[in-house]
């Protein structure tokens, strides 16, 4: 992907090259520093600094997501002519990379604002003590189990460790990788046996789902004692639903990846799969689908929530959902996926999904196009390191320093703009840490967990409702779901990113008696900063306000 990407940017250099140079030329007649930005709060920081001596361009502009982000031709033809391109990392600015091997710029000089702000912050541990190191020992394997056993199994730890999330996997030997097992997230596990033998693990993980420890590999044994099982493969199928979601509850690529190795495919078997090629031809002339509440990311367990739009009038209501764990893969039935709301609690790893109406014939009536849910924890690294105004400070003297560099006459002039500002944000972590020290409430519930860093910082506990859509309304059992999460740590307020006066937002709050907010993850320029005309200062004083809702 990588390797693609670079080539695109490439040709896009050598297509818009020969245009840029005329322009470029004549965007710096006046002399002035020429400083691209990634996304916003790079853009923000950088401004504060250059002050006028600077022209500071962004990249990722209004509305526009900084993950699902591919550089044009224009921008790649402009970091080409910069001075200075200031980016955050790798985590956030996935592209930022390969651009900067694309770009053939001697001059350049590049601000990294997350370098000396990760060895100085152990977000991984917001005390800064240490854990003690914990052993896993997977308990209740027996000596060998037959095809269609169920296979029941405990994590125990030796220490108690305050951790709860936890993940399974298999592997059906030593040679081959280990592929997650859909859909379960306790000490628990309760896996009905294939035909072979195979190993599995368990590995659990802190609260910024990172592997805090795990077993040692167990070896399941599976003996039939020479006998071929049952009907052969049919009887697999037999052993119903359970099997389906402990195999192939989404057809995703880890857990289907296991189920191809052990010879169990029960999504809903070959004929089905083949049938659907079969019927999808014949739906000539059928309405087409749009797929609705698209995040622009989830993380490793977070619930994908879409809704299937027929973009015309049917009486059909019987959907089947597909997923594909990329475009040379075949599609693959979900199960328990089967109206027009789509909720799956995604195990760790991109896939594509697709939605087919069929009719009273059960042929395909219409179907969507495909789109790609995008899992990104962001190599297990929050980088969201702008919402905390204490590193916030570390980032802008990145960025001072690499002004300087370019520009060495404006040293003064940055470092005076440097020093005004980071008074600034000093001032305003120290009105935070005022609102907030002697609050005995600390938890706060958000739709997407963006807000580690301030979390830490502060002493505050974020809980994340993932996936949680502003455009798809949840189903009964998720409300449930999320009404008792509400109810187990009295919170008052949901916040959102944006999108928080949405009637979904109004409904999810009423159902669960909870009310609505909004925190500025400040990703996006989005349109409440715009026409607030809140700059990051103002935008991260309306998130200490609306903190102060549930934080009391």
């Amino acid at each position: 992907m990588k390797k693609w990407f670079g080539l695109m940017l490439v040709m896009s250099t050598i297509l818009y090259g020969c245009q840029s140079s005329d322009e470029n030329s004549e965007e710096n007649t006046e002399g002035k520093l020429s400083v691209v930005t990634s996304f916003y709060p790079m853009y923000e920081f950088a401004r504060q600094v250059a002050g006028e001596r600077a022209e500071v361009s962004l990249m990722v502009s209004a509305g526009e997501d900084a993950h699902h982000y591919e550089p044009s031709a224009k921008d790649v033809a402009k970091v080409n002519e910069a001075d200075v391109f200031v980016y955050s990392s790798e985590e956030m600015e996935h592209w930022a990379e390969s651009l900067l091997e694309t770009t053939e710029n001697e001059k350049l000089v590049v601000a990294r604002t997350a370098d000396g702000v990760e060895s100085a912050h152990n977000h991984g541990n917001s005390d800064g003590e240490e854990q003690e190191p914990v052993n896993i020992e997977i308990k209740g394997a027996a000596e060998h189990y037959h095809t269609g056993d169920m296979i029941k199994l405990s994590a125990v730890t030796d220490n108690g460790a305050e951790f709860e999330h936890w993940h399974w996997y298999t592997r059906k030997s030593a040679d081959d990788e280990w592929a997650a097992i859909p859909n379960e997230f306790s000490s628990e596990l309760e896996y009905l046996a294939s035909i072979d033998n195979f190993e599995v693990r368990a590995v659990l993980f802190d609260d910024n789902h990172r592997e805090f420890a795990e077993s040692e590999p167990v070896k399941i044994v599976i003996d039939n004692h020479g006998e071929t099982p049952g009907h052969g493969e049919e009887e697999g199928h037999e052993h119903g639903e359970e099997e389906q979601e402990h195999s192939h509850e989404h057809g995703d690529e880890e857990g289907h990846e296991h189920g191809d190795e052990e010879g169990h495919d029960h999504s809903h078997g070959e004929g089905e799969e083949t049938n659907h090629d079969h019927e999808h031809g014949s739906a000539e002339g059928a309405e087409s689908v749009e797929i609705i509440g698209l995040a622009d990311h989830y993380h490793t367990g977070d619930v994908v929530t879409l809704v299937a739009e027929l973009q015309g009038e049917a009486d059909y209501q019987h959907w089947h959902w597909y997923s594909r764990s990329g475009e040379d893969e075949e599609w693959e039935a979900i199960s328990g996926q089967e109206t027009d709301h789509f909720e799956y609690k995604n195990t760790g790893e991109s896939f594509d999904v697709k939605a087919v109406l069929l009719d009273d014939d059960h042929n395909t009536y219409a179907e969507s196009e495909p789109i790609s849910v995008l899992i990104d924890d962001h190599e297990n690294k929050d980088p969201h390191i702008w919402l905390d105004p204490v590193l916030v400070q570390e980032q802008v003297k990145i960025i001072r320093d690499a002004l300087i560099k370019a520009d060495p006459d404006g040293k003064e002039v940055y470092e005076k703009n440097t020093e005004a500002f980071n008074n600034e944000l000093q001032e305003l972590h120290e009105d935070y840490e005022a609102a907030l020290e002697d609050a005995e409430k600390r938890v706060f519930v958000v739709q997407h967990q963006a807000f580690g860093y301030l979390a830490d910082r502060y002493d505050l506990e974020q809980i994340a409702i993932g996936g949680l859509s502003t455009e798809v309304e949840p189903s009964p059992s998720r409300i449930a779901e999320i009404g008792d999460l509400v109810k187990e740590h009295k919170v008052p307020i949901i916040y959102y990113q944006q999108g928080a006066n949405s009637s979904i937002a109004e409904t999810v709050a009423a159902e669960t008696g909870t009310e609505t907010a909004t925190l500025f993850d400040l990703e996006v320029l989005s349109k409440e900063l715009e026409e607030k005309d809140l700059g990051y200062i103002e935008a991260m004083r309306e998130n200490l306000k609306s903190l102060q809702l549930s934080v009391q």
